[in-house]
């Protein structure tokens, strides 16, 4: 075989040389033509003479130095590099001759710092055991897998996400770091899933979210600004406030609910409570005494007349409309009991002397020794002996006010009482005089007997001095004065039979100027004038409940109100029928309106439902639940007539 030359090119690194593996393989051809394929030639380091001068030598395919632990040198002339195949090596640089890229197929350990200027593309796992930095954006194709730590030494370092970048995490210099979303919505850092977020609706705003429960768990927890809580807080323990709980808006909150109420309330020594709007009531502790209501304010019960008030500086009061009921084993009064009404007791024991100022009248009955008095007015004794009245020497029993006795009376003698005898089955005067019978006040003087007559001249009898009582006629003697029949609380005068007057009947008036309750007794067949003194306040008048009376009540308006007169019946029971007459004054047409089966209010407005000055209605008691109505109404020029009725008791 001819020799083979190596072509080194023209000039140094000028790419026209041959490659390294080209050059190599001319090498091995020359020197297997130069000795051959023995063992010998293949292992020239046993020659007594280095083949490659100096003290480097071939031993089978290695280049061996014959210097222990030095190195061996690849040292190309100028800016000539050594090639191996097609990787080049130039001075501290490493490129390839037939390709864009050096692959390096096996692990690779960088000791000292690794700088690349160009892209890195990675289809496996990088390794680095030190600092790996970054001149450029790193991009990453798949997951970044850290074992240690990752630190972003730039201020205003910024970790992007998703394709377009648009979620951000930016480092504030001494601050800490900031979420953005670029496209200006709300950024949101959520757990688990969407339901669980940390997130910023507005500007000014930071929205933590939960479909069930945020939970912040820490010794303390300090709000400083105003906490808004929409929905229920729920302490497990103790919430401390630093100043005051209030409400968002003056009497805008509760404490509890109908059916979540607080337990114990605590309060420290000299504490107040303020009640009003101008804190006009509070009540106040005394450490050691007790709770003090301020100036003559009252504790109320049911309504304002019932209380408890300090009306002076030395004075406490106790108000009620009907009784006070003190319930006690015992009531103890210390000091001097003042009773400027009547005081109804049980039972009372004094340990010293009762002085009453006034008459002392006893619902009960008194014991005094075997002596007993009883609410009746009876005197009993503990035993089965008789009562002995017995006055000591010339002491009499004067008895100076009616006499009741419901047992035999014995009587031995004649029995004188004041101008009056009474001897055997007589009554008589012993001196001139008439004899007068006045029982008690309610009681009646009872004449029974089968026949009973009275002999005296003409059978007169004078009632309440001016009244007689003739064969056939109740009569006033007094002349030109009036006869008054009346009976006490609810009675009612009956005549039994025909009634025939001679004279004439005039029936009373009353006015209704204001809201009030009508009676059988008090407003029942008199004129009863509907007369709001200003005729702009409404006034509602209550009818008692229809039993089939027969009581008329005749309204007439005298003043005329546009704040409406009502008159309603007495409860839901009640229906009144009937029908109502308007005269439109426009064209004086008579319009009717009939009541419907659930009417029970009559509205007057003054306007379109009557109730101008004259207008007239009368209901009448028919039967159980029902009134019947009927009535004239006028409405005023440039308004149409209305119904009066309404179905309005509940």
């Amino acid at each position: 075989m001819a020799k083979q030359s190596i072509g080194i090119g023209s000039s140094a690194n000028d790419g026209t040389g041959d490659p390294l593996r080209t050059a190599f393989d001319k090498i091995n051809d020359n020197f297997t033509e130069l000795y051959g394929a023995t063992a010998e030639a293949n292992d020239l380091i046993e020659d007594s003479t280095p083949q490659l001068g100096g003290d480097l030598d071939v031993n089978g395919r290695r280049i061996t130095s014959a210097r222990s632990n030095e190195d061996i040198i690849l040292l190309p002339n100028g800016t000539g590099g050594v090639i191996a195949s097609a990787l080049r090596i130039a001075g501290t640089t490493i490129s390839s001759d037939d390709s864009s890229s050096v692959n390096i197929n096996e692990g690779l350990i960088v000791d000292g710092t690794a700088s690349v200027s160009g892209a890195v593309t990675m289809a496996s796992t990088l390794a680095v055991t030190g600092v790996a930095t970054f001149t450029a954006t790193p991009v990453f194709s798949s997951d970044l897998t850290l074992s240690d730590d990752l630190s972003l030494l730039s201020d205003g370092a910024t970790i992007t996400f998703g394709a377009n970048s648009e979620i951000q995490l930016t480092h504030v210099h001494d601050v800490g770091v900031l979420l953005t979303e670029t496209g200006g919505g709300a950024p949101t850092l959520t757990f688990r899933d969407s339901d669980l977020a940390i997130s910023s609706s507005a500007d000014g705003q930071l929205d933590i979210d939960a479909d069930t429960e945020v939970e912040i768990t820490a010794t303390t927890i300090d709000v400083n600004g105003n906490l808004d809580v929409s929905g229920t807080v729920v302490g497990a323990s103790t919430i401390s406030a630093g100043t005051a709980f209030v409400p968002d808006a003056a009497d805008g909150a509760a404490l509890g609910t109908t059916s979540l109420e607080f337990s114990d309330l605590f309060l420290a020594d000299s504490s107040v409570i303020n009640f009003g709007a101008d804190q006009d009531t509070t009540l106040t502790h005394t450490d050691g005494t007790g709770l003090t209501l301020n100036s003559t304010n009252k504790l109320c019960f049911n309504d304002t007349s019932q209380f408890i008030q300090g009306s002076s500086a030395t004075v406490l009061s106790l108000g009620a409309t009907d009784e006070i009921d003190l319930t006690a084993t015992a009531i103890d009064v210390n000091g001097t009991m003042d009773v400027s009404g009547t005081l109804t007791t049980a039972a009372i024991t004094a340990s010293g002397v009762a002085t009453f100022n006034s008459t002392v009248a006893f619902n009960g009955a008194v014991g005094i020794g075997d002596l007993n008095i009883l609410a009746d007015g009876t005197f009993t004794t503990d035993t089965n002996g008789d009562f002995v009245v017995d006055p000591a020497g010339t002491g009499a029993i004067v008895l100076t006010g009616p006499i009741t006795a419901t047992g035999t009376q014995t009587t031995t003698g004649q029995l004188n009482v004041d101008n009056l005898r009474l001897d055997g089955n007589t009554i008589s005067a012993p001196s001139s005089g008439g004899i007068t019978l006045t029982p008690a006040a309610g009681q009646n003087v009872a004449v029974s007997g089968t026949n009973v007559n009275f002999t005296a001249d003409e059978a007169n009898f004078t009632l309440c001095e001016a009244t007689t009582l003739r064969t056939n006629a109740l009569q006033n003697d007094t002349s030109d004065g009036n006869l008054a029949i009346s009976t006490q609380g609810t009675g009612a005068v009956t005549v039994a039979s025909q009634l025939t007057l001679t004279g004439s009947f005039l029936p009373a008036i009353h006015t209704f100027t204001a809201t009030d309750a009508v009676t059988i007794a008090e407003h029942a067949g008199r004129t009863l004038l509907l007369g709001e003194v200003g005729g702009n306040a409404a006034v509602t008048l209550t009818l008692p409940a229809a039993t089939g009376s027969g009581a008329v009540y005749k309204f007439i308006v005298s003043v005329t109100n546009t704040s409406n007169y009502k008159i309603q019946v007495a409860d839901a029971s009640d229906t009144i029928d009937g029908i109502m007459l308007y005269l439109d004054e426009d064209g004086t047409a008579v319009t009717a309106f009939p009541t419907v089966a659930a009417s029970d209010t009559i509205t007057l407005n003054g306007g379109t439902t009557g109730g101008i000055v004259g207008d007239y209605l009368e209901l009448i008691d028919i039967a159980t639940d029902q009134y019947h109505v009927r009535g004239v109404m006028r409405v005023a020029a440039g308004a149409n007539p209305a119904t009066p009725f309404t179905a309005a008791v509940s």
